[in-house]
């Protein structure tokens, strides 16, 4: 049914033509809301609002499982993940884009594994973003003229509270470079699957205490909305454009045999 998934909100495709829409049934319950189909560029793609395309699903409690596993039941293979985050770093600058390498879970008490016995995996998380499509989404933010940084640690916080000054200073100094709530286990769950993902993080704001500026306040979500609003067709743009890109041929990507080679047995 499609190749390509894409996770984000209704503003991704709402204005597209020819959408068929979809419900997944998955061993691991609902996905967030139903899967909408479209063709683009020549290629069959599946978006979904992993929190519900009227936001009603906080990221602690999105379904992480079923998302995944619905994208691949699908017959999805890639994965863009665009996602909203707050900068931890001066340099960093609302607006820009944050091409994800690495992150640090912070979370607790989410389902994180298809396999929880008695068939094990221990899935390799050293770099658990696909190479392939980071360089590719690089690539596209530069031939767009979008600011963006080519690699970047988010550290993933359970949510739904933003986090205290305390916590915030703490993660600037440990190095990281943007604090979000959905990147984990979603996607390590995709590697597990042997899936290839990559994370697009869009800043959103200063998270609070960044630098020890108090005078900036504390992150809002109706900020967090007001620049996600502002940015949304540039997202939809970077998209388009790394759909455009993919080839057509079967993907030979490392993901893949990273998720046979976790298998024990």
């Amino acid at each position: 049914m499609a190749e390509i998934g894409v996770f984000g909100g209704s503003g991704f495709y709402s204005f597209l033509s020819e959408v068929e829409e979809r419900r997944v049934h998955t061993p691991y319950g609902p996905p967030s809301d139903r899967i909408a189909i479209a063709e683009i560029e020549g290629r069959s793609v599946a978006f979904l609002p992993r929190h519900g395309r009227d936001h009603s699903i906080p990221a602690h409690a999105v379904n992480y499982r079923a998302n995944l596993w619905a994208f691949k039941e699908l017959g999805v293979r890639q994965i863009i993940a665009p996602c909203s985050c707050g900068s931890l770093q001066a340099e960093i600058h609302p607006g820009e884009f944050v091409i994800l390498d690495q992150f640090v879970d912070r979370t607790r008490g989410r389902a994180d594994t298809f396999f929880d016995g008695p068939e094990t995996h221990h899935i390799g998380a050293a770099d658990p973003y696909c190479p392939r499509l980071r360089s590719l989404a690089v690539d596209s933010a530069n031939a767009l003229g979008i600011a963006v940084k080519p690699s970047g640690t988010m550290v993933v916080i359970q949510g739904p509270r933003f986090s205290t000054r305390a916590e915030s200073a703490w993660f600037t100094r440990e190095g990281w470079h943007v604090v979000g709530m959905t990147q984990y286990p979603e996607a390590i769950l995709a590697r597990e699957l042997g899936l290839c993902y990559t994370g697009i993080a869009l800043v959103t704001d200063y998270d609070v205490g960044v630098v020890g500026d108090t005078e900036r306040g504390p992150v809002s979500i109706e900020e967090v909305f007001r620049v996600f609003h502002q940015n949304v067709g540039r997202v939809k743009e970077l998209i388009f454009r790394m759909i455009a890109s993919l080839g057509s041929e079967p993907v030979l990507c490392e993901c893949e045999e990273e998720a046979r080679r976790a298998i024990l047995g």
